[in-house]
């Protein structure tokens, strides 16, 4: 086995998992959706959204708790530092217990010393993910939001004026969901994943993101890209429809295999000591009113040009992962198997095997 499960947690609702590290202190910050409503019938689109975000530090025997955020209808959480401050975004997609209110603000946390504390509250929309990312020494902060209702705004990002992140620039979205920053073959790219439009790559021109090429149709939910055998990859993940690795020919990025099955929600690449991983967590089958969400979700190897199965891990709406310290990889499972809030997110170990 290449993931040996090291520790459970207790989550409710889990939609990200962001490690980082501060000081002495190795944190792990898991945003949580809703938890369950006593009497209310299962399903993923119900709940308690008034939801805590948690804050974990790791100890010997696993994780414990070292703070809770108010961070309602929790969608995702993202570290980052500009010089010798540290920051924590939260992203928040409603708040309630039904009828839920979307026109929820999203909260930038900075870190004092000792705990986070509010910096920065950016109004927002279905707020679904925060990235953070570089071009030269400018900080920008992406926020991918958005629902086909009254009142919804589009995904926008934000640049840091020196005291403060300020707006600029909107992106064209109708259910955005995620970003990924990247640079590859001298070009500084931003994807952009949307529901119900097309996700789109932009490439950076010096003055903004212009648009480079479309990289799905629709149900687009993440991205990851790697260097292989002297070339640059991008991985498109499709929650609906087809999930594809493509590979940058001179001009763009073109289809280079599709990976099998549906339901994809996020990749996390890992450098082994014998090569090259990529991890993929599945949410549901089905349509949200009936969803299965007891998965199986995949580790591949890159070998003989491609990405190849290695081995399959269960999660149960499967909605993040991420490697801490090189050897850990940790996994939110947002929803149990008869669609409950209450979950528990994995840690694994990550126990390489050698090439056969």
């Amino acid at each position: 086995m290449y993931l040996v499960e090291s520790c459970r947690i207790r989550t409710s609702g889990a939609r990200a998992v962001e490690p980082f590290q501060i000081d002495d202190l190795s944190l792990l910050a898991i945003p949580q959706l809703a938890v369950d409503i006593p009497g209310q019938p299962p399903g993923m689109n119900g709940g308690d959204s008034d939801a805590e975000l948690l804050v974990l530090r790791r100890t010997a025997e696993g994780f414990e708790l070292f703070q809770s955020l108010e961070v309602p209808g929790g969608e995702d959480a993202e570290f980052f530092r500009i010089g010798e401050r540290a920051f924590l975004a939260t992203a928040s997609i409603r708040r309630g217990q039904g009828p839920y209110e979307f026109n929820v603000d999203s909260q930038v946390f900075e870190w004092d010393g000792a705990r986070f504390v509010p910096f920065q509250s950016v109004p927002g929309f279905a707020a679904k993910q925060w990235r953070h990312f570089t071009v030269g020494d400018q900080h920008f902060l992406a926020l991918a939001q958005g629902l086909p209702q009254p009142g919804t705004q589009p995904s926008r990002i934000y640049r840091w004026q020196g005291e403060a992140f300020e707006a600029f620039q909107e992106i064209t979205s109708l259910a955005g969901y995620n970003w990924h920053a990247f640079r590859a073959a001298g070009h500084d790219f931003l994807a952009h994943a949307d529901h119900l439009a097309p996700s789109v790559l932009y490439r950076w021109d010096g003055a903004g993101f212009a648009v480079h090429q479309q990289l799905a149709e629709q149900h687009g939910r993440a991205f990851a890209s790697f260097s292989a055998d002297g070339e640059d990859f991008l991985l498109v993940g499709c929650i609906q429809g087809q999930s594809r690795l493509l590979r940058w020919d001179g001009e763009k990025f073109a289809v280079h295999a599709v990976l099998d099955g549906q339901g994809t929600r996020e990749f996390a690449i890992l450098h082994g000591e014998h090569g090259l991983y990529v991890l993929r967590v599945n949410f549901i089958h089905g349509t949200p009113a009936a969803p299965t969400t007891a998965l199986s979700s995949q580790l591949y190897r890159w070998q003989d040009g491609g990405l190849q199965v290695v081995e399959e891990f269960p999660t149960t709406g499967g909605t993040d992962v991420a490697v801490l310290d090189g050897d850990l990889v940790a996994v939110s499972n947002g929803l149990s198997a008869d669609v409950r809030f209450a979950a528990e997110s994995v840690v694994y170990r990550f126990a390489e095997q050698e090439q056969r």
